[in-house]
């Protein structure tokens, strides 16, 4: 493991550096407390097409996880974290100073604003309109009774607030630019409430659902849409996280996982 990121302030919360793509990149997140990154924010990452070559804003960034995975894979890409929490912001700033990632730090940047803001307020937070080619979002998308947890930092990240999907891709639609992408991942009953933020705003829309096995229900779903497209919604082939056989990943998820492959194969 790469030596401890110099911007390691002493009296950091306890964390773990963790490692992701197969080495290429590393987390430095919460060990307790707070959001944890793992298979959601490797997916969504892997919704941005493998040509991607603009700037990416990633919304709820927690400690980059997903961001740094899209650069990991894109490398033309540039992005900014955007995470609402200064404590988690404060985790992405020591994620990009970590030695182990410094072919992808001079490609990001941590902006600490609510994403939920609309018009002079977003603006005056440091998201202008029409600066993105491409939002990606894992919102906190877990009703209050879903996930009780007496850690502030944690139920920040995983319970949502009324109306979130409204006001996060208003904002999306607000700051990306035209025929510019949006990525959602969420929980399969929020498809509606996705739906309903994105119409007048993001077509050409495709979902794929995520599935533990073949024959169990979906666990997430994978949204993605262009702003201001007028195609209808399809839904793509979906995801098995496990092989028929045995408890393994499938080889197109562990491929997912590593950064190896896209997941709507573009």
């Amino acid at each position: 493991m790469p030596a401890a990121p110099a911007a390691l302030a002493p009296d950091m919360p306890a964390h773990t550096v963790d490692a992701f793509h197969r080495g290429r990149f590393w987390l430095v997140q919460p060990k307790q407390g707070g959001h944890r990154a793992g298979m959601d924010a490797m997916m969504l990452a892997a919704s941005v097409p493998s040509s991607f070559a603009g700037r990416l804003a990633d919304f709820g960034a927690g400690a980059g996880a997903a961001a740094l995975a899209v650069l990991s894979r894109c490398p033309s890409a540039e992005a900014v974290l955007v995470e609402r929490s200064p404590e988690m912001a404060a985790f992405a700033a020591t994620t990009l100073a970590h030695p182990g990632n410094a072919h992808l730090s001079d490609r990001a940047s941590v902006l600490t604003a609510d994403v939920a803001l609309s018009g002079r307020a977003r603006t005056a937070a440091g998201l202008r309109d029409n600066t993105f080619d491409f939002v990606i979002m894992n919102p906190p998308f877990n009703a209050a009774q879903d996930r009780a947890t007496p850690d502030a930092l944690r139920r920040e990240a995983h319970v949502m607030e009324d109306g979130l999907f409204e006001s996060w891709i208003r904002s999306a639609a607000a700051v990306v630019k035209p025929r510019g992408g949006l990525s959602v991942i969420a929980r399969p009953e929020q498809l509606g409430a996705i739906l309903d933020a994105m119409a007048g705003r993001f077509g050409d829309t495709e979902m794929l659902s995520v599935h533990p096995r073949p024959e169990a229900a979906a666990i997430r779903i994978v949204v993605r849409a262009a702003l201001g497209a007028r195609g209808k919604l399809s839904i793509r082939p979906p995801l098995m996280l496990h092989a028929e056989s045995g408890n393994g990943p499938a080889e197109r998820t562990e491929m997912i996982n590593n950064g190896l492959a896209s997941l709507f194969g573009d």
